[in-house]
């Protein structure tokens, strides 16, 4: 039976696996890459765990990596509007016909999985299927290095499955999805490091001290060498609401300035990190210090302070610490005018702690609680209720809301859209049916 013919059906498939897919171990990630011919094995693989920012020091490493001359595969998540965004090469998404390929070079497996595994029932979650096919795609298109990107943790995630990383890096550390990874910044710490491989390099964010030393104790078990990034090693020259000007010390460039095009102030932490990262690739130690420049000059990651329309601006910050620094970002935005924020969020997370640092901020003359269409979001009504003296209104569909804020909207006001990655989404993908009317 073919399960899909065309790339729409394959990701239709996907999207209703949830419903009779439970996790696996990571010993049947491990023995189902096996079985499609161990994809991974002869690649240059950079691992990314932590809380917030994995997505965009992939991004610039990718970015380094490609202008280097290496063609580099990169596996990210989640996407924002459509599944191919998860893997790309250098900075193009895949093909749709790829993507197919992909899921039917797994799928096609599964049978021989099945009785190799002794477990009938088998079937890949969403993200094992998707992770699954990423190792596959990046073998046909004969990438040599891979960017690889943990979905939740570190220790079990199925990312984890690969063995044999070249580095690895670990991000800033906060509380997000507890319920999973732990109560305590050192037990949520810990999960991630358990990316870490006997004898591989790890890139940390050391701004967190607590964090810092769960994965440097775990890095001198293992014997691992371990840098961490702290953040007196940056600072910044020049911002605007367009672009972050900083300068940083580089192991082999002396003090160097890098441009960010990018209004997110919290990139440049990002950068520093994959700069990090490079410097310990023997492979781009005869990369010109212009040449990396350009390289992050020439990055962009989607709905991180991203400008979608004229002082329209979606971030994906979605935990307290994510919004504490998409804060930072607006109070160095240059507004002339008055600021309005539309918010949502999802149910398991913080929502209170995000909305209290919101207010707290004062940066904002309106808001409004929207819902997310198909998500399990907290009702506009009960969110709005959080903002308490606050002026703030709710809508049920985001888009209602965000028109008619852009018909009270001034030339010199700005909208920020923040609280959910799936938020973003929906806006990103309303703009984009917009655009291609």
């Amino acid at each position: 039976m073919v399960l899909a013919d065309t790339y729409e059906k394959a990701q239709q498939y996907i999207l209703e696996m949830p419903k009779f897919t439970k996790k696996n171990s990571l010993d049947d990630t491990r023995l189902f890459l096996e079985i499609l011919g161990s994809p991974e094995k002869d690649k240059k693989i950079i691992h990314v765990a932590g809380t917030n920012g994995k997505g965009s020091v992939c991004a610039y490493l990718c970015s380094v990596l490609t202008k280097a001359g290496y063609r580099t595969g990169m596996f990210t998540s989640p996407h924002l509007v459509e599944m191919r965004e998860r893997f790309r090469i250098g900075k193009t998404l895949i093909t749709e016909e790829r993507f197919l390929q992909g899921f039917l070079m797994v799928m096609g497996r599964l049978e021989e999985m099945r009785e190799k595994s002794g477990k009938t029932e088998y079937h890949p979650t969403f993200f094992e299927l998707l992770f699954l096919m990423g190792m596959v795609i990046f073998r046909e298109e004969k990438v040599e290095y891979i960017v690889l990107e943990t979905g939740l943790g570190g220790r079990l995630d199925a990312t984890n499955a690969v063995q044999t990383p070249v580095l690895t890096a670990i991000t800033s550390i906060s509380y997000d999805h507890m319920e999973y990874l732990g109560n305590t910044i050192e037990e949520i710490a810990g999960e991630k490091a358990g990316i870490l491989k006997q004898g591989i390099p790890v890139i940390f964010c050391d701004k967190r001290k607590e964090a810092s030393e769960i994965i440097q104790k775990r890095a001198q078990g293992l014997g691992n060498k371990a840098i961490g990034v702290k953040p007196e090693e940056y600072f910044y020259n020049k911002l605007t609401n367009k672009s972050i000007d900083f300068f940083m010390h580089s192991l082999y460039y002396g003090y160097i300035r890098l441009k960010l095009a990018t209004a997110a102030l919290y990139q440049a932490e990002n950068a520093a990190l994959a700069i990090r990262c490079i410097e310990q690739l023997p492979d781009c130690r005869g990369m010109r210090g212009e040449q990396i420049q350009e390289a992050l000059e020439e990055t962009f990651w989607e709905g991180r302070m991203e400008e979608i329309l004229p002082g329209v601006f979606v971030d994906g910050a979605h935990n307290e610490d994510g919004i504490r620094a998409f804060v930072r970002s607006v109070e160095a935005d240059g507004c002339r005018g008055r600021r309005y924020l539309l918010f949502s969020a999802v149910g398991d997370k913080d929502y209170e702690g995000m909305i209290d640092v919101l207010k707290g901020s004062r940066l904002f003359t309106e808001a409004v609680a929207v819902g997310i269409h198909d998500i399990r979001g907290i009702r506009p009504k009960s969110l709005a209720g959080y903002f308490d003296g606050m002026d703030c209104s709710f809508a049920a569909d985001v888009i209602e809301a965000l028109y008619d804020l852009l018909s009270r909207k001034r030339e010199e006001d700005f909208i920020y859209i923040a609280g959910s990655l799936y938020l973003v989404g929906e806006v990103k993908a309303w703009f984009r049916r917009k655009s291609d009317d």
